[in-house]
């Protein structure tokens, strides 16, 4: 077993390659998977990352893993960025591809497809949005939400949101029965507080901090950020919909732990393995 390079209350970070880490991992052991591997970009970026045309073969090399140490309801969650093929404003489909393998060859369900939309990200690519104006801003990342199983561990009703004015209105006030040109049937039970709306599998959570407590700590310790975190509201989507209190939730690409710090927020136990050093040493910032 490797040591933890550090630990908190609820949790324990690894540095080092995730396959030789997790290779000693118990069978049924994670209840979710959640994770942002580095994507298949054109361009090499510091944090490491396969091109598109390697970039499956890269990442099925961890899949047997990551079903042995899933519980038989537990999920894996993956979000994945869009890239163009080299010199041309056309798209690959890496993602897809995988998502093909990973159901048939892998036997994983698809439990159902997210998008996670950022009003806020930089356009790009540079020469097809901004110089010759012939595509429009990227602003999705697609998310696969896997499972073992056809019914594994979720909830709805712990990531309910606020109701809309025009909601709050109908519960107040009532409808009338009616059905719509779709046919659908409206009924009374429609106008029923629940607590909150049912989300939709479009996630808008905006990246833009610039002053949290992981930031500002770098900046002291003159130490360089991670360049490619996601917001901490998507983690915790996930997590909230897909474990309880005491579950373990695993990010096997942890970057600045940012699924870490959601999870331990949540009270729930994690793991996260890193192979840069550097990264890892930053992300203790958030458990300070």
């Amino acid at each position: 077993m490797v040591s933890p390079f550090y630990k908190t209350r609820y949790g324990k970070a690894y540095l080092g390659d995730t396959l030789n880490i997790i290779s000693s991992w118990p069978d049924n052991s994670i209840n979710l998977i959640f994770t942002s591997p580095p994507f298949a970009l054109t361009r090499k970026k510091e944090y490491g990352n396969e091109q598109e045309t390697k970039y499956i073969q890269w990442f099925l090399q961890f899949i047997d893993h990551f079903k042995r140490i899933l519980t038989d309801d537990g999920s894996l969650v993956i979000e994945f960025g869009g890239t163009y093929l080299p010199g041309s404003p056309t798209r690959s489909i890496y993602q897809y591809d995988l998502l093909c393998r990973l159901v048939k060859e892998y036997g994983f369900f698809l439990a159902q497809e997210f998008f996670h939309y950022n009003a806020a990200v930089l356009p790009s690519p540079a020469e097809w949005v901004c110089i010759r104006r012939v595509r429009t801003k990227d602003s999705i990342k697609v998310l696969w939400w896997l499972s073992k199983s056809q019914f594994p561990k979720a909830n709805n009703k712990e990531i309910l949101q606020p109701y809309s004015k025009a909601m709050l209105s109908l519960i107040r006030n009532g409808c009338k029965t009616q059905t719509r040109p779709s046919g659908h049937q409206i009924s009374t039970h429609f106008t029923k507080d629940n607590g909150g709306a049912i989300p939709s599998n479009v996630l808008q959570f905006n990246n833009t901090e610039s002053n949290s407590k992981y930031l500002v700590r770098c900046k002291e310790a003159n130490l360089k950020p991670h360049p490619a975190r996601f917001p901490k509201k998507l983690p915790e989507f996930f997590i909230k919909f897909l474990t309880e209190e005491g579950d373990t939730v695993f990010d096997p690409f942890a970057g600045s732990n940012t699924t870490g710090e959601a999870a331990e927020d949540l009270k729930r136990k994690w793991l996260a393995c890193e192979i840069q050093k550097n990264y890892l040493e930053t992300s203790k910032f958030r458990f300070e």
